[in-house]
């Protein structure tokens, strides 16, 4: 049993749990992932490892609560435990100094993103963040970006906070207006990684992405991951989960990402009528 020893609220439907896992916590580094069920017989999750912490034997997750699996890991608290958590897996982030680097991130992305800036801040990078959000309640951990930004824009679909508008809006500005940005990170929606790659194509500034695949394995035997690129396929658990975006096919990976839809909408509709009956059966009023 893998404890939550902290478990935070950060939006309406994500959750921040820092859990004790000692191997994991020792060997983990900026953009690996690992797979977690939350009992023995529950579906396997990847979850990118948002931070980490060597002495407290602690990692941390943020996990959204989208589907049947990951609404039942929202609902877990402090004190209770996932089955498994295997890790870490993927390969790191290569961290170098390249001088000013352009760190995006959208939604939940922004956790992800979190250790990857802190370590290219830490190798001597000047790091542009823009995060992206639909609006500002979904916004967190904008005090800990800022931390390791020298430059932080905020963008909201609704306008409710910081810039109106998309992430590619700024990106485009910044893009035009300076000849400094060497290197460019996103973690986000494959559409909003799509469109970023696109913004920096014309530019040939190297763009780096995180992609969030379909995954049962995470070992590269069950070929679910797999992602078209101009050097050919490759797995995103052991190839990636970071490939540089303008190799990626894009149409092919967002055509993948529906394979399952209609088996996952019946396992989230089957668990929450159990919910429900589970509630009513307790004399519980919804």
């Amino acid at each position: 049993m893998y404890r939550i020893q902290k478990k935070q609220t950060l939006s309406d439907t994500v959750s921040l749990m820092e859990v004790n896992a000692p191997q994991v916590a020792r060997k983990a580094r900026a953009g690996q992932f690992v797979m977690v069920r939350t009992r023995e017989e529950g579906e396997r999750i990847p979850l990118t490892i948002a931070d980490y912490d060597k002495d407290a034997h602690t990692i941390t997750l943020v996990i959204q609560g989208v589907g049947k699996s990951t609404m039942e890991m929202c609902g877990l608290n402090a004190g209770d435990g996932f089955a498994t958590v295997s890790g870490p897996l993927g390969q790191p982030t290569k961290i170098e100094n390249f001088g000013t680097v352009l760190c995006m991130a959208g939604g939940v992305g922004i956790a992800p993103l979190y250790p990857i800036a802190r370590e290219l801040k830490a190798a001597g990078n000047r790091i542009i963040t823009i995060i992206g959000v639909r609006t500002k309640g979904m916004l967190f951990w904008e005090a800990r970006m800022q931390s390791v930004s020298d430059v932080m824009i905020i963008t909201t679909d609704d306008g409710s906070y910081g810039r109106k508008g998309i992430v590619t809006e700024p990106l485009k500005e910044l893009l035009e207006e300076r000849g400094d940005i060497a290197h460019v990170w996103a973690i986000g929606p494959a559409i909003m990684m799509k469109f970023i790659a696109e913004t920096t194509r014309p530019f040939n500034i190297p763009t780096i992405v995180s992609l969030n695949t379909i995954m049962i394995d995470g070992t590269g035997m069950c070929g679910s991951c797999r992602v078209l690129t101009d050097e050919g396929p490759r797995f995103v658990c052991v190839d990636g989960p970071e490939f540089d975006a303008h190799k990626v096919d894009w149409n092919n990976m967002m055509q993948r990402l529906q394979f399952y839809r209609a088996e996952e909408q019946a396992a989230l509709e089957h668990w929450r009528h159990k919910c429900q009956m589970g509630a009513a059966a307790a004399g519980v009023k919804e």
